[in-house]
């Protein structure tokens, strides 16, 4: 049952998803929680490698490690958080994930106000249940936005972008640590996709496209995790001598710092897409089997390429019919046919 909210809120813990790009799109939710209580203070429970983004973000007071890997219960080792957590003495929690497990800390951490949308069983664990009008909040960037409003209030729109800026200090000392210069224009590649390989743009598409940007002018560069090395090598080998593979050599806050620096940025449905797009870096987006009507990169400068074929989106980690076509079929000469417009 929804509990109105009546107290006064000067202390939020936020639990916040798992992945890189959810916690680029919870931003628009903090800046409105602090339109709302502008003396309040905001923690964010997260994983370690998304606090670089949230400490970036001005609007955070604070981080706070969520050690539990994604899936697992740990039902013990979280009451433990939620106890340590008592003497913090926070006014209200807002759950993002819609798992049962992600409000246990807020519970045993004995929060008084406990929002989050229903799911999972969680009464009683949540004290402010919301329901959740998928129609009229179709993006995940609007659901998130809705926890910040009380009770029954609507979306305040215009619903702000999620941004980052990055510093031309920060920037420089960056470019420095791996040595790499600007001396022409710069193109990211961001060729990975933690969810799985249905959202992965085919690497040898990947690699001719490099080549097409060289010829136009362009360094190159790869950005991505550990996990992306190998896609990132495989690009290289496809007659890429001269392109920068970083995957898995920066961690989260330096790619940024090098995505900041780009004059184009093409990626998959990805992290670093959502990154991009805060960063507002010019940037086609390709999307297979996942939805632009659901999680888009939220910039002006952002163009979404996608073939429209009837079983796209299926939201799957790897294609159910084996032909990849959402993919295959968006060629890099379709790609490249729009470099010139977004760039000029």
């Amino acid at each position: 049952m929804t509990q109105p909210e009546t107290r006064n809120i000067s202390k939020i813990l936020v639990i916040a998803p798992s992945w890189v790009g959810d916690t680029m799109l919870i931003h628009p939710m903090l800046v409105r929680l602090k339109q709302r209580h502008p003396d309040c203070s905001i923690e964010v429970l997260a994983p370690a490698w998304t606090e670089e983004l949230l400490q970036q973000m001005p609007e955070v007071s604070n981080t706070i490690t969520n050690p539990f890997p994604h899936g697992s219960l740990q039902l013990a080792a979280r009451i433990k958080l939620g106890l340590q957590l008592r003497n913090r003495y926070f006014d209200q929690a807002i759950v993002l994930p819609n798992s049962l497990k992600s409000a246990l800390v807020p519970f045993f951490a004995g929060i008084p106000l406990r929002t989050g949308f229903k799911g999972e069983m969680r009464y009683g664990l949540l004290n402010d249940i919301r329901k959740l009008d998928k129609q009229a909040l179709p993006l995940m960037v609007e659901r998130f936005a809705q926890l910040a409003e009380p009770a029954g209030g609507p979306v305040a729109r215009p619903l702000p972008q999620p941004r980052l800026s990055v510093g031309s200090d920060t920037q420089q000392l960056v470019l420095d640590k791996y040595l790499l210069k600007l001396e022409i224009p710069v193109a990211v590649l961001c060729p990975g996709a933690e969810y799985g390989p249905a959202k992965r743009w085919p690497i040898p598409y990947f690699a001719e496209l490099a080549q097409r940007l060289k010829l136009q002018g362009y360094a190159v560069w790869i950005t991505g995790s550990q996990k992306d090395k190998e896609i990132g090598d495989k690009i290289i080998a496809l007659g890429n001598h001269d392109v920068h593979n970083l995957c898995g050599i920066t961690d989260l806050s330096d790619a940024a710092a090098l995505l900041s620096c780009a004059s184009l940025v093409i990626t998959n449905d990805s992290g670093l897409m959502h990154v991009a797009a805060a960063l507002d870096r010019p940037m086609l987006a390709l999307y297979g089997s996942s939805s632009p009507g659901f999680t888009p990169p939220l910039s002006n400068k952002a163009q979404v390429l996608k073939i429209d074929i009837s079983c796209s989106p299926c939201f799957k980690r790897e294609c159910p019919l084996k032909h990849f076509k959402c993919m295959k079929n968006l060629t890099p000469q379709m790609v490249a046919e729009h470099i010139p417009a977004l760039t000029k």
